[in-house]
């Protein structure tokens, strides 16, 4: 049987902090949304995506799960209390000490970032592409964190399921608009085909981010979204076969309620 949710153990090890990597299983959706799309920004129907995101939330005891309108920006938000998606801001990262409340992130192939430090009772969810990363999103939510009381050295960090380098083809000008930034991104590349082209290892790159935001435990859960369709749904999957929308898994957060 597929598995709907998936854990890691850095992060299970935690008292009160519940979290998950939702696969793409155990959902009322059909079509290419089969069948646990949590996206309010697809096509789906948005009855079962909002169906699906409350199947999300009870099985990690939550009382409520909250997202934002995600953009490829550097913000974090703070929740303090849950809001409804239609007054959700623009960010691509959540941090919260609010208890109760699921902090959920979608992606199709972009990496999801669950963070905590239990000692301070601090969580955060960040969506990491590659757009993200560069700009400084995971640094800022390692920031965020340290505001409300979290010290990066016990901050434990884990990145979710997302594209894999074997399945993350680029062209010579990805990899050149990169290396502008910094020479040293060179070595998230493998060498070039006879194409030109390259291989992006966005994990090692997001974690590289983390680790020099001061985070100490960093790890990551391995899952390949656009080589396993079976679990995950995939942006670049779903353009290599032209189709004409594709669903987003969720990844989510919380400390329990007291």
């Amino acid at each position: 049987m597929t598995k709907a949710i998936l854990h890691a153990s850095p992060l299970q090890a935690l008292s009160g902090i519940r979290h998950g990597f939702f696969t793409r299983s155990g959902g009322v959706s059909s079509g290419l949304y089969e069948s646990n799309n949590c996206a309010f920004g697809s096509d789906d129907d948005l009855r079962n995506v909002s169906e699906n995101r409350t199947r999300c939330a009870e099985q990690l005891g939550m009382t409520a799960l909250v997202g934002v309108h995600q953009q490829h920006t550097p913000d974090v938000v703070e929740v303090e209390r849950a809001w409804v998606h239609a007054d959700a801001p623009v960010a691509d990262a959540l941090v919260t000490r609010a208890r109760g409340i699921a902090l959920g992130i979608l992606t199709a192939d972009c990496a999801p970032v669950l963070l905590a430090d239990d000692t301070a009772g601090v969580v955060a969810a960040a969506h990491a592409g590659w757009k993200g990363a560069c700009s400084g999103v995971l640094e800022n939510t390692v920031k965020a964190m340290h505001g409300l009381g979290a010290d990066p050295a016990r901050i434990i960090a884990v990145i979710g399921p997302c594209i894999a380098q074997a399945s993350y083809e680029v062209g010579p000008e990805f990899q050149a608009r990169l290396v502008k930034m910094d020479p040293g991104f060179t070595r998230y590349f493998t060498a070039a085909k006879a194409n030109g082209h390259t291989h992006f290892d966005l994990a090692a790159f997001a974690a590289d981010r983390l680790r020099a935001a001061g985070v100490k435990s960093v790890s990551l859960q391995g899952d390949d979204t656009c080589a396993n369709e079976d679990l995950f749904f995939s942006y670049r999957r779903s353009v290599l076969r032209d189709e004409p929308d594709y669903g987003r898994q969720l990844s989510a957060i919380g400390l329990t309620a007291p």
